[in-house]
Formats: structure tokens, sequence, C-alpha cells
């Protein structure tokens, strides 16, 4: 006789059929990789074995996704709060594993190393502050939210202090990091997609828009959670392939997280002969005599724009009166319609190419040595020290604020209310520590295994023996890859190849010479990984909206059927808006993000801890303590971004306090938010009211207040 309750059984059995898909789409999977690999083997164009991948796990999301289609709000906000711990830290794993951390974070170990340099945090920056951060939702956060059965993180603020302004503003700042973060994925899925389909950017972010309306529109976070559980598996494969695989190719051995610290040394030998090599020096002169040009241009911008269009003007005349070839006259009309438009952006243009130049003709290209602690010297010079020191702070405050921001994000913690309980919140977030760690262990080894195959085998060659896939991944994006012989000896210097952060990842097979079905998973898993973080987001924004907001409340939307469907409507007008902002390629995805994590940060976590660890903090308290938080760091962020500062003509790092980066701005509100919340609690005394009405929460989770 079974000791279980009938629920116990029930539960049981809808597991063993939860397991069951999982296989079905396990095999499928591979089935689907074997399958290509065996007509690219047999002929297949590369041409095709892009788009064949990107439309086959677009249609397996979408399968899912209309299996999952629902109208009911538990289902639509919350998936039935009844996924298993074990799907649900997969889950988590897929909506944490975004554009950023699949295709950005290897990148940002490989350009900055470990700890950066000056302006730089380090790669290992975003591994630490990240990964601390699941450990503040394990132990502050997680279990407290799911005992509220709530839906929404704003709900918390509406419940804990009452009013209709504590709910307002956790719902705009919802929809501002999350804004912001969705952007970063949105770009990514426009990266791969047009990569993987050849068509321009605009048209793969389209592409790739399908894909997420497709996961999230009908069946909200029901289908969002099976189709990230899915996503988490094709991304998994897809970056473990690559690092394993070089890893037996330059070690012996595929344990890469293991084997890769036999690299660093080899990487250090490679940096000091790059450092002191002739051709290296020759082109850190070019580059230093290109700044000094850019430098003197901007003495009189005016006059230096004039110049500049009355050579290519008269350069274009030349060569039609001396009935030169075609492509040469339409390569100077080019670069006369290239020319900037007016003074302004001359100025912006010509500023940010001389600092590029500059730092180009830093040694090893601006790059740090990879394996230094921080740039500078303790005991050096007064210039050394203070850029040890600021290296050491920019470290330091970026992992702040990736943790608080970790444990503030609105899409992040919602999905620990869909599990069962809170012991089941508990092993979720354990689950999902396991299943990010597997990655995160590999992403610096997979910086270092390609810095490795860069400096010894790509430099040194000849220009015409140049791999194909350094030309095709420029036609995608100018900024992703930039080679040219800049010292026209012919062969390629470490100096003359600059590899956008964006791109290390998704380039890794072919760099490895795996064959192209490969790199078609592992642009799929960077596709997944984009995908799965910004159903999220967008049901997170779309939500803010309808349900936080209420919006529609007043033009009689008043059952929950037909606010779940307002809240589909929400999210196509998001999804549209983000896509439009994606298209300007506003800035690098892992910038884009670590912005999102610091106006989490000072939005969210001070009044979250606050309120449930400190029963006085009060209603008026955490309305001052938001917007001073994120006040102070929206302002810090606008004031030192460059664009900024370039259009007012002030200097570029002026702005900085103790050289903090405008990314790691959450370093300030989150204090200012702190104390604002308790000089303000002190200030205005009287004691939280219940939320107007208690819409979810069956009992009062503070009892005393």
């Amino acid at each position: 006789m079974s000791s279980q309750t009938p629920f116990q059984q029930k539960y049981a059995s809808y597991k063993r059929r939860l397991h069951r898909n999982v296989l079905v789409f396990v095999v499928v999977l591979f089935s689907l990789i074997a399958l290509m690999g065996w007509a690219e083997h047999e002929g297949l164009s590369r041409n095709l074995i892009g788009p064949i991948f990107l439309f086959s796990t677009v249609m397996l999301y979408a399968l899912i996704g209309v299996a999952g289609r629902t109208t009911n709000a538990d289902e639509y906000y919350v998936a039935g709060r009844r996924i298993p711990a074990f799907y649900n830290g997969m889950a988590t794993a897929a909506d944490w594993m975004s554009a950023a951390s699949f295709i950005s974070l290897a990148g940002a170990l490989y350009l900055q190393g470990f700890s950066g340099s000056g302006g730089q945090a380090g790669g290992l920056a975003y591994v630490m502050g990240w990964t601390g951060g699941f450990c503040l939702v394990a132990l502050l956060i997680a279990p407290h939210l799911r005992a509220m059965n709530l839906y929404t993180l704003p709900d918390f603020f509406s419940q804990r202090y009452g009013g209709r302004w504590p709910r307002l503003l956790a719902a705009w700042s919802a929809i501002l990091c999350s804004f912001t973060y969705v952007v970063a994925q949105i770009y990514g899925i426009g990266l791969i997609a047009s990569r993987l389909t050849g068509v321009q950017f605009e048209i793969g972010i389209l592409l790739g828009l399908g894909g997420v309306l497709l996961c999230s529109f009908l069946g909200g976070m029901r289908a969002i959670t099976w189709t990230q559980v899915a996503q988490y598996i094709i991304l998994l494969l897809a970056f473990l392939l690559p690092v394993s695989w070089l890893a037996y190719k330059q070690l012996g051995t595929p344990w890469a997280p293991i084997a890769y610290s036999a690299q660093l040394s080899k990487i250090s030998v490679l940096e000091q002969q790059l450092i002191s090599d002739p051709a290296e020096l020759e082109v850190r002169q070019e580059f230093l005599r290109r700044a000094d040009a850019y430098k003197q241009k901007l003495v009189n911008v005016g006059v230096s724009l004039q110049e500049e269009r009355f050579k290519l003007d008269q350069k274009v005349r030349d060569l039609k009166s001396q009935n030169a070839d075609f492509s040469l006259i339409a390569k100077a009309r080019r670069e006369l319609q290239a020319l900037p438009k007016n003074e302004l952006a001359a100025k912006e243009i010509w500023q940010r190419a001389m600092i590029e130049n500059y730092e180009r003709a830093k040694p090893l290209g601006g790059m740090p040595a990879h394996g230094t602690a921080f740039q500078g010297d303790p005991q050096g010079t007064a210039e050394e020290q203070a850029l040890f020191n600021q290296s050491r702070l920019n470290f330091v405050a970026l992992i702040f604020c990736l943790m608080a921001g970790t444990a503030g994000l609105p899409h992040l913690l919602t999905r620990f209310y869909t599990v069962p309980n809170e012991s089941e919140a508990r092993l979720s977030v354990a689950w999902s520590l396991l299943f990010i760690a597997i990655l995160y262990l590999s992403a610096p080894a997979l910086a270092v295994l390609v810095k490795f195959e860069v400096m010894n085998n790509l430099v040194g060659s000849q220009f015409a023996d140049l791999p194909s896939w350094l030309a095709q991944w420029s036609r995608v994006d100018s900024a992703l890859v930039e080679v040219s012989d800049i010292n026209l000896d012919g062969i390629l210097q470490f100096g003359e190849l600059k590899l956008g952060a964006d791109m290390v990842m998704l380039a890794s097979p072919e760099l490895a010479g795996l064959p192209y079905v490969i790199s078609g998973l592992v642009a799929a898993g960077g596709f997944a990984a984009a995908l799965s973080t910004a159903d999220g987001l967008l049901l997170t924004i779309s939500n803010a909206f309808v349900h936080d907001m209420r919006l529609g409340n007043k033009n009689g939307v008043e059952t929950a059927e037909g606010r779940v469907i307002l809240s589909k409507f929400a999210l196509l007008a998001v999804a549209m808006c983000a896509a439009l902002v994606a298209a300007w390629k506003p800035a690098e995805i892992l910038a884009l993000v670590s912005a999102s994590f610091s106006l989490a940060a000072s939005a969210f976590f001070p009044g979250m801890v606050l309120g449930i660890f400190w029963k006085r903090a009060s209603r008026q308290a955490v309305v001052l303590g938001m917007l001073s938080g994120l006040g102070v760091t929206l302002a810090y962020m606008v004031l030192n971004a460059s664009s900024v500062r370039l259009a007012f003509g002030l200097d570029a790092t002026g702005g900085m306090i103790g050289g903090i980066q405008p990314i790691s701005a959450g370093i300030l509100g989150v204090p200012v938010g702190f104390l604002a919340i308790w000089l303000g609690s002190w200030v205005w005394p009287q004691r939280p009211k219940p939320a107007d009405p208690p819409v979810l929460a069956p009992e009062n989770p503070f009892p005393g207040l």
C-alpha cells in the first residue's frame, strides 16, 4: 500500500511524463545534429546548413510554445506553480545564460583578461558577480518571495508596503531595466540570424523576433519554461563542444576547465614576444601616427572637414579624368559619402577614432596581459599606483553591481514563483547554480584556448592564406572583426587583428577547425540563449504594464482571461519597440546587460532586503529610496556616457568618481537607496498598510506589521 498522498502520486506521474518528453526532445536534437553532419559530409552547402539549423530549432520552440498555449492566469504568469526544481533550475539557467553570458563572456575574458585594466573591470568580474548573485538569491530572496504566493516582483512592493506608489515605481523600474536587457538580447538574435542566413542585420532581427513571439506570445510562463528547458540543452551542447575540442586539440584532453591553465604560461611567453617584436612595433607606430592625425584634425574641426571634403572631391575628379577603373572611382565616392555631415558629427567620430587608435598603439593592441592580477603597480610611480587602484576599484564595483542586480532582476525572480513551495525554490536555486557553473567554468577556459590559437597559429599567417570566416564575420558587422595590413608586409600581426567580444564564442568552431555543422550548432546555441532571456524579459515588461500598473482596468478589462489577452498584445508591442532600438546597435551586448544590472540593483535591492528583514521599513521611505537610488544611478550613467560627453566637448573620463565606469553606477545608487530608506523610515515611522486590495496572497506573510 502506497504511503503517498493522492497529490504526491499525481505529481510523481506528472514528473515522469516530463522526463519522457524531455528525453524525446534530446533524441530529436541529436538526430538533427547527426543528420546535418551527414548532409555536410555528402556535400550540402554551408549556405543551407545555417538556415536549416535556425529554422529547425525555432520550429521546435514553436511546437513547445503552441503546446503550452493558455489563457489561464496562473498558467500564464507562473506556469501553474508546479514546475519541478530540476527543470526550473534548467529553465533559470537558460534564462540566465543570456546573449551576454553565451556570446560575450568568453569575449570579455579574451579582450580584458581576468581583471581588466584601468577602466575595464575584467572578465572574471562577470563570472564572480553573476555566480555570487545567485547565492544572494538563494539565501535572501527566493524562499521569502515564493512563500508570499505572488505573480511579479512589483507585487512584493505592493503587498509589503501598501499604497499605489511603491507598486508603480517597481513596475516602471522593471520596465526600464528589463527593456535595456532585452535590447541586448534582440541585438544578439539579429547578429546570429544574419550570420546563419546571410540576410541583413535588420532582417535578422525580425526573423529572430518571430522566434521570440512564437515561444512567449501564446503560453506565457508555461510555454516559456519548457522552451527554456529545451534551449538550455541546446546551448549546453553548443558551448561545450568547441571548448572541449580546442582543449583536446591543444592539450590532449577534453576537460578544458581542468587543463587550460597549462596554456596560461605559454600565453605569457607569447605576449612578451609580441610586445618586443619589430613588426608589432611598426604596427603600433602606425596607429600612433593615425591617432596624432585625428588629434590634429580636432584642433579646428570645421577647417579640417572642409579640407577632407575638398581632397576627396578632387580625388574623384582626378580618377575620372584619368579614366581609372570604375571600382577605384566607386571607392573614392564611398569615402566622400562617408565623411561626417557636419562639425558636431565630425568631432564625435574623430575623437572616438583618436581614442581607439591611441588604445591600439599600446602593446598587445591595448589588451592587458591575460594573467595579470591588476594593471599598474601598488609600489610603482604615482601613475602606476593610480592605475592599480582604478583597476581594483572597477573590478570590485562591477562584482557588487552584478551580485545586487541578480538579486533584483524581475524576470529572474519570477522563475521562483513557478515551483510548488519554498523548499523547491531553494532546491531550484541549487540546480540553477550547478547548470550555470558547468558553462561558467568553461568560459575562462575558452577565452584562454582561443587566445592561444590566435597568437600561436593565426598570427604570422600570410594575408592571402587567412581563413574565410574572418571576412564573413566582418561582413555581418565591421565592429566584430577588423583586420588590415597596417605595416604592409603581407603578414598578419597581432595588433592588426581586432576581434569584438560578441564574436569570440561564435567563431570558435571555425577557429578550431571543426565541421561547419558545429558552427551552426553554436549559432543555434547563442540564438537559444538570447531567445530564452528575451522571452522572460518581454513577459516581465508586458506584465508590468497590464498586471502591475493595472492597464486596461478603466476600459473594462476585469476578467483574468481578458488581462492575459491584453498582456499578450502588450508583449507584442514591447517586442517591436525593442527590435527598433536594437537595430540602431546602441552598444555592445555586455555593456547593455551590465547597465541593466546596475539599474535593477539600485531600484529593487534595498527595498527588497529591508522589506524582508526590517519590519520598520515604511512606504514613504521605500518610495524615497527607490527614487534616489535609481536617480543617482541613471544620472551617473547618462552624464558619463561617452556620446554625451563628446557631444558637449567634455573630457571622456572627467565626470567619473574614482574612475568607476558607468556600467557599475549601481555601486553608488544602492548605498544611497539603503540610506534613504533607513532615514525615511525614522522620519515617517507609520506602519505599512496592506495592499489595495491584497489580490494574490491569501495571508499576510509579515505577521505583526
